[in-house]
């Protein structure tokens, strides 16, 4: 946006610096080329008036040594002509055979005086014609035609052009100076707004805009999303905080509950009272179970822990090492291959380990006996990230129901009887999302699940952003 707002701009005081210099170039252009059509024709007058004069011999010599110290001088060209055209005196370059020299002799064989020469620029023209009359009204009896060169003028308008120039650019320059401090002045504020709501959006709800900078309606702004932002951490945190206590404060007399029941399983007589009473304690340590996965969701949901570097590929095979014999237990056939060295990841601590657990505890319970995982890590050539995907070959669940697997206790209707609580795979995506990757699971082909674990490339760390002021 801060390139957009310089690009426009630029281009508003470009034009406003086009606008002010070309008129001025152009003024200054016709002005000079008044004043030398005036020092010309003044020249041009006082040989009309010695060719008006000219009588004698000794008149038509006079006037020819004037116009040859002239033409010598400014190296003009100076014919005077009568009225049939004929040539009375000639000095010094001849004037162009143009248009415009045959304009100016009739017009001056007519009584009138070159009013108006073309315009200077430093590219041309090289020479104008200046006539004027010899005699006046009907006594006109013949015309000075001057050749004049404008080598001198045009240097004069392509010294003041480049001045014009010169000073254009400078003013352009500032102007461009003031308009970058004044668009980073406005989106200082505007960038830090961006940052904190990216980080809330990620789920550090710590993050606030710092900037004390910009106009006062941005300031405002600053403070109105602070206050909101601090409202909704507080209230996100009260949330958390009543599940973590409910969960921690239930825990123990839910172990006195469950140490009860088995306590009293001795002294109940066989007969459908135990089988009862075996129920009530499978769902008493179900119950714990689940409040366990409450509680840790609540911490993982805190987002306490900085975010670290890690080595993924030696914390992918140290789960797939300590996995392999529960695998076997279960009749599974746990393969890793594709695991390169140097795969490193920035995210929470141990996060690659914690969701292949989840991830490998779920193929666990639901893939059948001899069936098959397998953990593949890599590193995505298009964005960096590093890639590590398990896939099964178990029943899987129909398309419609895969977003539902991520969710809090979320389970296929046809897996509703197996042990757990639902919440290993939604504690792996929330530690996933707030590393700042994602936990995906699509179906696997022919059959079974694929989940896909993206962690971003390990990097610097920024620092935290200093608050600004102005002095």
């Amino acid at each position: 946006m801060r390139r957009r707002l310089l690009a426009v701009l630029m281009v508003l005081m470009g034009a406003a610096a086009l606008l002010l210099c070309v008129p001025l170039a152009d003024a200054y252009a016709r002005g000079r080329t008044e004043h030398l059509l005036l020092q010309r024709r003044s020249e041009a007058v006082r040989f009309a008036d010695l060719a008006d004069r000219m009588r004698t011999g000794a008149d038509r010599a006079e006037l020819t040594a004037e116009i040859s110290r002239y033409a010598q001088l400014y190296g003009a060209g100076v014919v005077v002509v009568d009225t049939a055209g004929g040539t009375l005196a000639r000095s010094g370059p001849d004037s162009p055979a143009s248009t415009e020299t045959a304009d100016a002799r009739r017009r001056a064989l007519t009584g009138r005086s070159t009013d108006r020469l073309p315009t200077l620029r430093p590219w041309g023209p090289a020479r104008v014609v200046v006539a004027e009359p010899v005699g006046r009204d009907e006594r006109v009896s013949g015309a000075v035609l001057l050749s004049v060169p404008t080598a001198a003028a045009r240097r004069d308008v392509t010294v003041r052009w480049s001045l014009i120039a010169a000073g254009a650019l400078a003013a352009f320059a500032a102007a461009a100076l003031v308009a970058a401090g004044t668009a980073r002045w406005l989106m200082r504020p505007v960038l830090d707004l961006d940052r904190a709501v990216e980080g809330l959006t990620a789920g550090r709800l710590q993050a606030r805009a710092v900037s004390y900078t910009g106009p006062p309606e941005l300031r405002r702004l600053r403070q109105h999303f602070n206050t909101m932002a601090q409202a909704m951490a507080d209230a996100i945190g009260r949330q958390r905080d009543f599940v973590a206590d409910a969960s921690h404060q239930l825990r123990n007399p839910l172990a006195t509950l469950v140490l009860q029941l088995e306590n009293v399983e001795p002294h109940i007589a066989p007969g459908p009272g135990r089988a009862e009473h075996a129920r009530a304690l499978d769902e008493a340590e179900r119950l714990e179970e689940l409040l366990d996965g409450l509680l840790a969701m609540a911490r993982v949901e805190s987002g306490t822990a900085e975010l670290d570097e890690q080595d993924v590929s030696r914390a992918v095979r140290e789960r797939v090492t300590a996995w392999t014999p529960v695998c076997h237990a279960a009749g599974l056939q746990l393969t890793a291959s594709g695991i390169p060295e140097g795969l490193r990841a920035t995210a929470l601590p141990d996060a690659t380990g914690r969701i292949l657990d989840a991830l490998l505890d779920n193929a666990v319970k639901f893939v059948p006996p001899d069936g098959g995982v397998a953990v593949r890590a890599a590193r995505d050539p298009a964005d960096g990230q590093i890639v590590v995907r398990v896939t099964d070959d178990g029943p899987g669940v129909p398309p419609d129901q895969l977003g539902v697997l991520l969710r809090r206790f979320g389970r296929a209707s046809e897996h509703q009887n197996v042990p757990g609580t639902g919440l290993g795979l939604a504690i792996a995506d929330e530690i996933a999302r707030i590393s700042g990757g994602r936990l995906d699971v699509t179906a696997n082909t022919p059959r079974g699940l694929a989940f896909e674990l993206r962690l971003p490339p390990a990097q610097p760390l920024p620092r935290p952003a200093q608050p600004y002021t102005d002095r």
